[in-house]
């Protein structure tokens, strides 16, 4: 039986929900706050928003004012009135400034204009999540490293080995496996990967997700087209396996 090992937990990684229907945005946010070691979900429109708050229960929200189906405002007032205390930083269109004040009365935390600098966005969410909740006044915790098999991740610094010897990985990968590890035990559809590290919606018969689990198994498996980590789970996604 594989050993996975963990020299750390992920029970204190900080999780952002980022809302957003801009695509290119939404995807250069994920990579981001990523990047600054959060846990990140996304969601395309407000309805998706409202069903991912509650489900993913985030320590931080980046919330778009203008959302398909519902906008973003009504999402922090909905949410609000629900009890919901999720600190919200709001992303508003320049000149919009009723936008910004009607944001702070429903609730928003903060709010940035577009168009904005990414580091600014970043310092901003650590205020507001340094005002909000006293666990996150100390340095972000140090990330978890674990190893299956001859396969060893650091997610701390972006790095995988297999006995030792790296192995190169673009950041999509990466992020990727990182996503597998952390649900390990338990079944991913495509649907759920696309959403939570592409960042947008699944398109019907999309291979994207399929493309990039068989380049990962040559990286990480001893027998690709035999696998032993990374399992196709028919008609329903993958599994990782430990």
């Amino acid at each position: 039986m594989p050993h996975l090992a963990q020299t750390d937990t992920l029970t204190d990684v900080r999780k952002v929900l980022i809302v957003e229907d801009d695509m290119s945005l939404a995807i250069a946010l994920r990579e981001g706050f990523v990047t600054e070691g959060y846990d990140v979900s996304s969601a395309a429109d407000g309805v998706r928003a409202l069903e991912r708050a509650r489900q993913v229960q985030p320590d931080l929200m980046i919330l778009d004012v203008m959302l398909p189906k519902i906008s973003g405002l009504d999402v922090c007032r909905m949410l609000r009135s629900e009890g919901c205390d999720v600190p919200i930083i709001m992303l508003t269109a320049r000149g919009l400034e009723i936008d910004k004040v009607l944001g702070l009365k429903l609730g928003a935390d903060d709010y940035v204009t577009k168009p904005f600098s990414l580091l600014e966005l970043l310092a901003r969410a650590e205020s507001v999540m340094r005002r909000r909740s006293p666990r996150f006044e100390a340095a972000p915790p140090k990330q978890s490293a674990f190893m299956f098999g001859p396969i060893k991740v650091d997610l701390a610094r972006h790095e995988v080995k297999r006995n030792g010897m790296a192995i190169k990985m673009t950041s999509r990968e990466f992020m990727l496996l990182r996503y597998f590890i952390e649900n390990r035990g338990r079944v991913v559809t495509r649907d759920e990967l696309l959403n939570d590290v592409w960042g947008y919606q699944a398109l019907p018969f999309t291979r994207t997700v399929d493309t990039h689990v068989a380049k990962l198994r040559k990286k990480i498996e001893d027998d690709p087209h035999d696998p032993r980590y990374l399992i196709t789970v028919h008609r329903l996604g993958y599994k990782f396996t430990a």
